[in-house]
């Protein structure tokens, strides 16, 4: 979807025309729209990407540009509205879409467009009412989330509603009409999100979530053992317990767990019927922390396995993405994560080992580190390493190393 500036325009003066025929302030739409203050998000990125099976070298220079602007409020109404540009300045890379299957793929397309157009209303005591194109994250964005490090977001055209009215609660719930993923395409969709979040305590929470997504292409078919199913739609249920309990003023016990289900949903194929885990834990001392997790994405007997088809997955099961579809026999995943603050450069390391579900796989392991540093005000230079070592030659996986250096400005 591709709009002129002088349609957003008028869908902005349109909305504010349309609130004042039943409501009065002494701030009018015009003053709102002016006193609002600038989006400016810009992202200069080089990509390697070197992947055994593949002679050519990936290499991607990109810039993502985000302009817009964020109105005042008149009448608890407000809006947002967010231009995106990605551009390259080579290419010598598979994008998903150019058709340059000689390189390893580095996803990140040109793209120009609507990145968020929504209004938001607060007149509702402790609830925000948001409508139009938006990012969403809820949790850790396991389940769902904007996929932020690829060069095109992931975002959602809906209406989502957040309050906050019960005590210590957070009630989120939202319908999803259309999303459109990182490599520039939009899917019709009919999701309806369901997210709780109970605060049991200073830094203790347990978060109850459902997810329900109506949408026949939600999962590819590199999902499912024995054909390709001809509707994917699912949902997932599940339960998350996340906390940090200090002891003195230095010292933090970090513990997390959680379980999900997904099964078949309105006509989806039956074999989607799988189970998440999580728990983990680990110690924090001032800027340095350290923490053992076990991760599986459950196998259906190795016909279908756990899926996260509107989740951040990069962040998850290493850094060199190998593994944003679940193999059909599932995936074990025990890593070790660790981060620190020195001076003003944060560092961050993870090791995993991988294997399969069902059946006796060794998928390999993975080491990935970066360093972030304030460059000057407003500008954070980044350094990322990702280095995949495959395992049993039946994963018909390869070993895949990447490096990202990363510059972001943020107004």
């Amino acid at each position: 979807m591709r709009l002129p500036i002088a349609r957003l325009y008028f869908a902005f003066s349109l909305l504010f025309a349309t609130a004042a025929v039943w409501a009065e302030d002494s701030v009018s739409p015009v003053d709102a729209i002016r006193d609002g203050k600038p989006i400016l998000n810009f992202r200069l990125r080089y990509e390697n990407v070197d992947q055994a099976n593949i002679a050519e070298k990936g290499e991607a220079v990109t810039l993502r540009s985000l302009v817009g602007w964020q109105t005042g409020t008149w009448n608890g109404l407000s809006g947002t509205l967010e231009l995106i540009d990605v551009g390259r300045a080579n290419n010598d890379y598979n994008d998903s879409l150019n058709g340059k299957t000689q390189y390893p793929v580095i996803a990140d397309p040109d793209n120009t467009d609507v990145n968020q157009l929504y209004v938001d209303y607060t007149g509702l005591p402790d609830t925000l009412i948001r409508g139009g194109r938006q990012s969403i994250k809820l949790d850790k964005v396991r389940m769902i989330g904007n996929v932020e490090f690829r060069q095109v977001m992931q975002v959602f055209n809906g209406v989502t509603v957040e309050n906050k009215s019960l005590p210590n609660t957070r009630i989120f719930a939202g319908y999803l009409g259309r999303v459109k993923t990182i490599n520039t395409r939009q899917y019709d969709t009919d999701t309806v999100l369901l997210n709780v979040n109970y605060q049991l305590a200073e830094g203790h929470n347990i978060i109850g979530y459902g997810y329900f997504q109506d949408q026949k292409n939600a999962i590819s078919a590199a999902a499912f053992q024995g054909g390709a199913p001809a509707d994917t739609s699912n949902q997932i249920t599940g339960l998350r317990l996340d906390g940090a309990q200090p002891f003195g003023d230095t010292w933090k016990l970090l513990y997390t767990a959680e379980y999900a289900s997904q099964s078949d949903y309105a006509a989806g194929d039956g074999r989607i019927d799988a189970d998440y885990l999580r728990v983990g834990g680990g110690g924090q001392w001032n800027n340095f922390m350290l923490r053992i997790d076990y991760e599986q994405l459950g196998s259906n007997n190795g016909v279908y396995a756990f899926q996260t088809p509107l989740g951040t997955n990069h962040l998850y099961q290493g850094w060199a993405d190998q593994f944003l579809v679940t193999p059909a026999v599932g995936i074990q995943d025990t890593f070790l994560t660790g981060s620190a603050k020195i001076e003003k450069a944060t560092v961050q390391a993870e090791y995993h080992q991988f294997k399969a579900d069902y059946g006796s796989l060794d998928f390999g392991e993975e080491l990935d580190f970066s360093v972030a540093y304030p460059l000057v005000n407003k500008l954070v230079g980044k350094l990322e390493y990702a280095d995949y070592q495959a395992g049993d030659a039946a994963t018909n996986k390869v070993d895949v190393r990447k490096f990202w250096v990363t510059l972001l400005y943020v107004f």
